[in-house]
């Protein structure tokens, strides 16, 4: 396992400056210079992180990516969180559970919307999935370093767990005959989206306490997963807040 990974974008950078993990060196673009890198730069030397400018080809070639912003940070590996810590939490929990996401894009902006959303934590498996990478850093925008990821080996057993410690799952299923508009959302909750392909699996589905579709009034089949999830998750937030 590396002991280091690298971060970069605007955001991703400042959310991890401001987070808890272990930061070693700062690359910033020579050229870089406007009020987002300046907030950047009084961060890395308030945490007395060294500080190295470079051209811009030497960071898109340093990043494997030209969308670093001008900004990139080496830290330590992401750390998950254990999913009895998701629990342990007080009040009552909303979790958001993905059922193998493969598309770091869509990982990234899933675990964005459900911070945004007021989620508690995050769930994902181990196994036939993305897990958070610097991809998903960026493509969340940094919120990876604001909300709890557990990592679990088996869905189906955590689900177990979950329903044993008082939570209530609702599965997003495009076939279900009941609309995510009519269902009600209270206690503590977890909201499970399915794969970009397939969905949620069947085995997964029958630890579902309800299964429930978006409404669809024409055009596609279907709806990218995290804009589904996006829906979802919101839905869920506000009823919750009533």
């Amino acid at each position: 396992m590396n002991s280091e990974e690298l971060v970069f974008g605007v955001n991703p950078v400042k959310e991890a400056l401001s987070g808890h993990r272990d930061v070693f060196e700062l690359f910033v673009q020579n050229s870089a210079t406007d009020h987002r890198i300046e907030s950047i730069l009084k961060k890395a030397h308030e945490r007395a992180v060294p500080v190295h400018r470079r051209d811009r080809e030497v960071l898109t070639k340093l990043c494997s990516s030209s969308h670093h912003q001008g900004v990139a940070l080496r830290v330590a590996p992401f750390s998950y969180t254990e999913i009895e810590e998701l629990v342990s939490m007080e009040g009552d929990g909303f979790l958001l559970l993905l059922d193998g996401i493969q598309d770091p894009h869509n990982l990234g902006a899933l675990i964005r919307t459900a911070a945004c959303a007021g989620a508690t934590g995050v769930i994902i498996p181990k196994d036939r999935a993305c897990g958070i990478t610097s991809t998903v850093e960026k493509s969340s925008a940094g919120a990876v370093e604001t909300i709890p990821v557990a990592r679990v080996t088996n869905i189906c057993n955590a689900l177990e767990y979950l329903k044993r410690e008082g939570y209530w799952v609702y599965g997003l299923a495009g076939e279900a005959g009941t609309s995510i508009y009519s269902t009600k959302f209270s206690g503590n909750i977890v909201l499970v989206v399915g794969n970009e392909g397939e969905g949620i699996r069947q085995l997964v589905q029958k630890q579902c306490d309800v299964l429930m579709a978006i409404p669809h009034y024409g055009g596609v089949g279907s709806l990218n997963a995290s804009v589904a999830g996006g829906i979802a998750l919101f839905e869920v937030a506000n009823k919750r807040s009533k």
